[in-house]
């Protein structure tokens, strides 16, 4: 059983009945007979037999789209059946006469819209509109001593009037509802406000008095617009600077932005040439958008102030030496560390410092003091090459305080006069 659930369903084939122009079309099963569209038949309702035109011959529809119990096509009408059919409608004519008259003699607050017989007469059904609830138990009584058969009323909408009635849209066509709509779609305000049009009730309503149905068409390609389009008054950037946004054309994909330095001007550009910095329009609590924040005219970086222009521009003008000096400079510079190698060697350094000194370079008194700065790191280098020298003023700081002890001498002069220590013992002593 499980695996003949799970196979697929064949097609189911129907053909298409309605039973007066402009209203719903329902499926029936045609019964293995071959049905055209326009042929007049007898079908079975819940009802009983009820008189239909085929609008659509024999085809097949999924299983999903057949709504059970489906009802089967009894046959094709034949001459006695158009001869009862135009005797009903010349009954519904009366019916409707008589109806209206009696509403009213009795005073009530209704309009007729129509009234329909059964085909095989055995019932009349009268459809009428109202604002509120109506008591006609009385016109059910005076109306079936006149007919002498089951009399039913049922009330509708306006718009149900509408479809059943039929006309001419503020369009100029006729009214969808009676020529192609099946069912009725909620229709709101919120969708004429979404496509931006007028408010105005005469505008936007119909015949009927409701909003009118084509509103719906074309709310879901608006609502497809809006997601790629800015809100009213969302702060923007543009091209040419950033801006207000102050109207959106929706269909062309534009909007209209008042610019930021220049509120006089209002430019219009593409929704894919402009980026969003603000949606919608600025709240209290909402933070200050910051002053260099713009993608598209500040290609998302900040703009560089003149000061750091400046800097670059002063850099060459730091060399304010002649071009001669500037290039006997690494001349002189790779001489240095030879000379400073040779002083190394030789134990008396400090000759050598003087006699470099004292030779004539030529140069410019600013560029002297270069090369000494670079030796002078190099010179503080050589007591660390030779770390066991200071080992006598180590094992002098450790005699010092006991001889201070003996001799009673002063320990705040023993640092400054570290060469007298020996004359200090002796005086001691004596």
């Amino acid at each position: 059983m499980e695996e003949n659930n799970n196979l697929p369903q064949a097609d189911v084939e129907v053909v298409d009945i309605q039973f007066r122009p402009g209203q719903k079309i329902y499926f029936f099963d045609p019964d293995g007979v071959t049905y055209v569209p326009g042929d007049h038949v007898i079908i079975d309702t819940a009802r009983g037999a009820e008189f239909g035109i085929c609008t659509a011959g024999n085809h097949r529809i999924p299983p999903r789209d057949v709504v059970a119990p489906l009802r089967k096509v009894i046959r094709k009408a034949n001459a006695h059946d158009e001869k009862t059919i135009a005797e009903n409608r010349a009954r519904e004519k009366r019916a409707h006469e008589v109806c209206l008259q009696k509403i009213a003699d009795h005073g009530l607050d209704m309009q007729l819209v129509s009234a329909e017989c059964a085909f095989d007469g055995s019932k009349i059904l009268f459809y009428f509109t109202a604002d509120e609830r109506v008591d006609f138990r009385e016109l059910v009584k005076n109306l079936a001593s006149v007919f002498h058969t089951r009399i039913e009323l049922r009330q509708i909408g306006v718009r149900d009037k509408a479809k059943m009635v039929g006309g001419l849209g503020i369009c100029g066509r006729p009214f969808c509802c009676a020529s192609f709509l099946e069912d009725f779609q909620p229709v709101s305000i919120k969708m004429a406000k979404t496509q931006n049009l007028s408010l105005n009730p005469t505008k936007i309503s119909g015949t009927c008095g409701r909003l009118m149905c084509c509103l719906k068409y074309e709310q879901d390609a608006y609502e497809d617009l809006i997601r790629t389009s800015p809100k009213m008054d969302s702060f923007v950037d543009t091209p040419e600077g950033r801006g207000t946004v102050v109207e959106i054309d929706l269909l062309r994909q534009r909007v209209k932005v008042r610019m930021e330095e220049n509120p006089e001007t209002v430019s219009v550009f593409a929704n894919a040439d402009i980026a969003v910095l603000r949606s919608g329009k600025a709240k209290k609590n909402d933070p200050p958008i910051p002053a260099d924040l713009a993608p598209i005219s500040g290609g998302g970086k900040r703009v560089r102030k003149p000061e750091e222009e400046d800097k670059l521009t002063l850099e060459p003008i730091r060399f304010r030496y002649s071009t001669e000096a500037v290039v006997e400079e690494p001349a002189e510079e790779e001489s240095a560390p030879e000379e400073v190698s040779e002083t190394e060697e030789s134990p008396k350094s400090g000759r050598s410092r003087r006699r470099r000194k004292s030779k004539p370079s030529g140069e410019p008194k600013t560029e002297a003091p270069k090369p000494e700065q670079k030796k002078e790191p190099k010179e503080k280098k050589e007591p660390k090459r030779e770390p066991k020298e200071p080992k006598e003023p180590k094992e002098q700081k450790e005699k010092a305080p006991k001889e201070g002890a003996e001799g009673e001498s002063k320990p705040r002069r023993r640092p400054n006069h570290r060469r007298r220590k020996p004359k200090a013992q002796g005086e001691g002593q004596q």
